[in-house]
């Protein structure tokens, strides 16, 4: 018997000032990456823009970054934009909005399972994980005393997982090696 694979989120958060392409291509690698393990079926992108409060000197208004993103991302059936990390009055740590984006797609899960008896999906079908996109130079900010609370980066990559692009010159597996003493959990990467 074939096993089933597992649906797969995956949310990138960050200023996105501006979107770039390089953004964009981040969800494409991860996705051929993730298919090719065959153990998860890519079903959904997230983009998650910091709000105004992040206090990014030469921050755009979040308005204008996500007009942009969502421009950006017009042509794209699974990478959206999402406003509601924008939208808080103040930063939002990651693993909040990790919280809250899940907490939706569980929630969008479960009314599908219950609702739609001759679904496609059958009503064993795993449960769906959401994961942290990200590049390498976003692991480099566990390396900076006091901007991550140890019980956070034990949650992000314990509950979560990060699927993390390398980008040259970076050390991911040093970073890697460093977030692995700060949490028991694995880091599931890969490398580009």
């Amino acid at each position: 018997m074939a096993t089933r694979r597992v649906p797969l989120v995956l949310l990138a958060c960050g200023s996105f000032n501006p979107i770039t392409n390089q953004h964009m291509r981040l969800f494409e690698l991860a996705r051929d990456h993730m298919h090719g393990t065959g153990q998860y079926q890519v079903v959904g992108g997230i983009v998650s823009p910091v709000s105004d409060g992040y206090g990014k000197q030469g921050l755009v208004l979040a308005k204008h970054r996500i007009a942009m993103a969502k421009l950006a991302l017009q042509s794209s059936d699974w990478v959206k934009v999402d406003e509601w990390e924008s939208q808080q009055p103040d930063w939002t740590e990651t693993v909040v909005t990790m919280r809250y984006h899940y907490g939706r797609i569980l929630e969008q899960f479960e009314q599908r399972t219950v609702t739609h008896v001759d679904s496609t999906t059958p009503l064993s079908s795993p449960s769906p994980q959401l994961k942290l996109l990200c590049g390498a130079d976003f692991l480099d900010t566990f390396k900076i005393p006091g901007l991550w609370r140890d019980d956070h980066v034990q949650e992000v990559a314990g509950r979560f997982g990060f699927v993390c692009v390398s980008r040259g010159g970076l050390e991911p597996e040093r970073v890697r090696a460093r977030v692995r003493t700060r949490s028991p959990a694995t880091v599931k990467t890969f490398y580009w």
